[in-house]
């Protein structure tokens, strides 16, 4: 049996837990909190929803081959993140090893990282904040029958107004209210299928009262509650990445409760509306009121426009980005980049030989151990 098998099987792992289903939630803000418990670890997530549009190109996963290349692209995601997990250097020979003989999906190799930085930190939990995944919370579940999920919800007006001056989403109300509302089908679908899998908390109830709903999330997670969660300023994290990207400037500081209408001053009454339209059931759920009759048109034309729209508005970002943060444009660029070069040498590969029926199995390496000598 291979090394790492042997202790996997002879631990405990940590329990994983998934944020969902949106980003731009305040997520970071608990996210950053929670990371002071030594029970609790949650690194800078990789957003493996970038990386899905690709898992295609690989063939078939039951080819060892495919498989240790998808293996080695995900490693390689992990080390073209903005933000490098602390003291994490993975070797794509001993995470192949590690999980070869178990179901095969992206999302398991995902979660080999997540869980071996999870035990290299003696955590008892670890939670990925890749929102996005709740898209595939059905096969998540199947990997890790034992998973939990982190359930934040935000006033639909505001989570927009923050995701249309993000370049991580478009530069376009009608189509991110449309993201929003289809991150929100997903949950609702999760929380039907494994209610008590799911704790729901309001952003806005976290602005009111942070003790509270931190102790709630504590408790939920079976990690104890600290005080000291509640000074964000003695986050090292923290300090970091509201250096690196205007989208983190206010994680180093409390949040500012007077700012839950500022949505109120940055979108337009039509905007309002065209949000209230498309989320209304999910506004009506969560307890937050309309102000408009959430009756706007939106038809194909409309959806059209607003794709050219947001186009022209992201080009724009980008080059606004480059001149006033290089280092936040020049992280970015370089994922981004990483993606586009994996994408390329998919496409451009050769199919790999292999005798009709059969898998291609590369030969197992006995009792192997993988360390980083330099």
């Amino acid at each position: 049996m291979n090394a790492n098998v042997e202790r996997n099987s002879a631990t405990t792992r940590p329990r994983p837990i998934l944020m969902i289903p949106l980003r731009r939630c305040g997520s970071h803000a608990l996210r950053l909190r929670l990371n002071f418990s030594d029970q609790f670890h949650s690194p800078y997530p990789l957003h493996i929803v970038d990386f899905m549009p690709l898992v295609p190109l690989y063939g078939d996963l039951a080819d060892d081959r495919a498989y240790f290349r998808m293996v080695v692209d995900v490693v390689g995601l992990q080390a073209a993140s903005m933000v490098k997990w602390s003291g994490a250097v993975f070797d794509p020979v001993d995470i192949f090893e590690a999980i070869r003989d178990e179901p095969r999906s992206v999302h398991r190799i995902v979660w080999e990282l997540l869980l071996r930085a999870g035990e290299q930190h003696g955590a008892r939990v670890v939670m990925d904040k890749s929102l996005d995944s709740v898209h595939y919370a059905d096969e998540l579940m199947t990997l890790f029958p034992e998973m939990l999920f982190l359930n934040v919800v935000r006033d639909p007006r505001a989570q927009v107004a923050s995701m249309n001056k993000a370049i991580i989403h478009d530069f376009d109300t009608t189509l991110n209210a449309r993201t929003l509302a289809a991150a929100h089908r997903a949950a609702r679908s999760l929380i039907a299928q494994h209610p008590e899998r799911v704790l729901t908390i309001r952003y806005e109830d976290f602005l009111a009262n942070q003790e509270q709903t931190l102790r709630q999330i504590c408790a939920f997670f079976e990690i104890d509650y600290l005080p000291q969660m509640l000074d964000i300023s003695r986050s090292a994290e923290a300090q970091q990445i509201s250096q690196l990207s205007a989208l983190w400037a206010s994680n180093c500081f409390s949040p500012i409760a007077a700012n839950i209408d500022k949505f109120k001053q940055q979108l337009t009454l039509d905007e309002i509306e065209t949000i209230e339209t498309t989320a209304q059931e999910y506004m009506q759920l969560y307890g937050y009121e309309t102000m408009t009759d959430a009756n706007a048109l939106i038809d194909e034309a409309a959806l059209t426009a607003a794709r050219e729209r947001s186009e022209i508005r992201k080009q724009a970002a980008w080059r606004e980005l480059e001149q006033t943060n290089f280092r936040d444009y020049a992280l970015r660029k370089f994922r981004a980049d990483y993606l586009a070069t994996v994408k390329q040498r998919l496409e451009l590969a050769a199919p790999m030989p292999i005798a009709k029926g059969a898998v291609y199995k590369l030969d197992e390496l006995k009792n192997a151990v993988f360390e980083v000598s330099d």
